[in-house]
């Protein structure tokens, strides 16, 4: 009997190495995995690379792992949002490597990377900095930049409901790249609020099938609810 849902968060990031490429789910605060991030804290991993739109927020989650020096580099969008002090100091001091890319072009990184292809061209970056180094091309008389796919070694999201085979459904703006992410990452752990009976999802309103989802975690496991 597939069931995918492990018993606690520790459980969850448990093999996560040193070195490995993460990708994080959340768009600001919504639908980031706080607890898994607090979990892989816990866990000990160091020299990551993390993937995320932002940069963490106040001292829990992704600002946690930054303040304890183990994100070793961070790509992200929109890092220096609002409380993001964790990251500004860790940049400042020159302990964070960051990679700044645009949000359509990292959320088309992570579509390739899940989707088996080799990159693609688009005019965002082109005759910009972010733009050197990279392969570039005028079609049609407009300019275009070659980006790469952008893959993980895991992925943790954070997700509304799941069944046991892990097919996920988000809230809201919750949902952001999580689906992405789920394709692009070998491994991928999905946080949930929500367990239902296999069966109970109706396909259609399915978002991340469990074909791309190894592992989920409830949010009431650990406190002792049952779903």
């Amino acid at each position: 009997m597939i069931d995918k849902f492990v018993a606690t968060r520790a459980e969850a990031v448990a093999d996560i190495p040193d070195g490995a490429t993460v990708l994080v789910s959340g768009f600001g605060t919504s639908g980031q995995p706080v607890e898994l991030l607090d979990a892989l804290a816990e866990q000990g991993a160091t020299g990551l690379t993390i993937v995320c739109n932002n940069g963490g927020t106040g001292e829990s989650g992704l600002a946690r792992l930054i303040r304890l020096g183990r994100v070793a580099k961070l790509i992200a969008s929109y890092p220096r949002g609002a409380n993001a002090q964790a990251f500004e100091d860790a940049y400042a001091k020159g302990a964070l490597e960051y990679e700044c890319v645009p949000q359509g072009t990292l959320a088309e990184r992570l579509r390739a990377a899940g989707g088996g292809l080799g990159g693609f061209f688009t005019p965002t970056g082109y005759g910009t900095p972010l733009a050197e180094g990279k392969e570039t091309r005028v079609i049609d008389g407009r300019g275009y930049v070659f980006e790469t796919p952008l893959g993980g070694d895991f992925a943790l999201v954070k997700a509304a409901t799941a069944d046991r085979w892990g097919n996920l459904t988000y809230r809201y703006a919750g949902r952001n790249f999580g689906p992405l992410m789920c394709m692009a990452a070998s491994t991928a752990v999905a946080e949930v609020d929500n367990r239902v009976p296999l069966g109970d999802m109706d396909p259609e309103v399915v978002v991340t099938p469990g074909i791309f989802v190894q592992r989920v975690v409830h949010d009431g496991a650990e406190q002792g609810r049952t779903a």
